[in-house]
């Protein structure tokens, strides 16, 4: 499925591959959970990453969870997101996304929490958008793994109904840079940081 992703999202994956080091050893551990996992279950791997308010890592960690299966080719992979609260996908999250290569459309104009689809390639289903607990649709109910990206999560919910596994693997938070001069530079960083784990712990599972 390589092919399928946009040749520009494809250049970013190669320009993350090629700059970036892999993960250091203190985050392999998360990570080699993470590949086991997707490893174990070829028939079905369903992630959902969680954040506090399901506005920036935890929906960046779900895209490039996706354009990491794409781009090793590991199959039955679906993805999801969700929040100890309900707010909105943050317009700095899509600035990222555009600017790592994604694709972006609103798909439904709502004051408090707009519905977006976010694409990877023209033959890749599209992924919705938009700010949901852990519990509510799209999400699974049962038969996945939770993988805790924001350190607030991961402390407050240390049990995720329904999960077959729980991971721990928190990034910091870029909303510290709202308002500030270097906030898309942030905002860059941290996108293409959770792209160089996830696209490392998807390399492991297909190998």
């Amino acid at each position: 499925m390589k092919s399928q992703l946009y040749p520009a999202l494809a250049g970013t994956i190669g320009y993350i591959l090629d700059t970036l080091p892999a993960p250091a050893a203190s985050r392999q551990k998360p990570l080699q959970e993470l590949a086991a996992y997707i490893r174990e279950n070829p028939s079905s791997v369903n992630l959902l990453f969680v954040c506090t308010h399901n506005s920036r890592r935890s929906h960046l960690a779900q895209y490039w969870a996706a354009a990491a299966a794409a781009y090793y080719d590991v199959p039955n992979v679906q993805t999801y997101s969700g929040g100890t609260e309900a707010t909105a996908l943050h317009l700095h999250t899509i600035d990222a996304l555009l600017e790592s290569s994604f694709e972006v459309r609103l798909e439904e104009k709502h004051p408090d929490n707009p519905r977006y689809d976010i694409l990877l390639g023209g033959h890749i289903p599209a992924i919705p958008g938009f700010s949901k607990t852990m519990d509510s649709p799209p999400n699974p109910s049962s038969g996945f793994c939770a993988v805790m990206v924001c350190s607030d999560a991961d402390e407050h919910c240390p049990f995720v109904p329904g999960a077959q596994q729980r991971i721990s693997l928190p990034f910091d938070d870029p909303k510290i840079s709202d308002g500030k001069p270097e906030r898309k530079k942030v905002y860059h960083e941290r996108s293409l940081q959770i792209g160089r784990e996830l696209l490392w712990a998807f390399e492991q599972a297909a190998s």
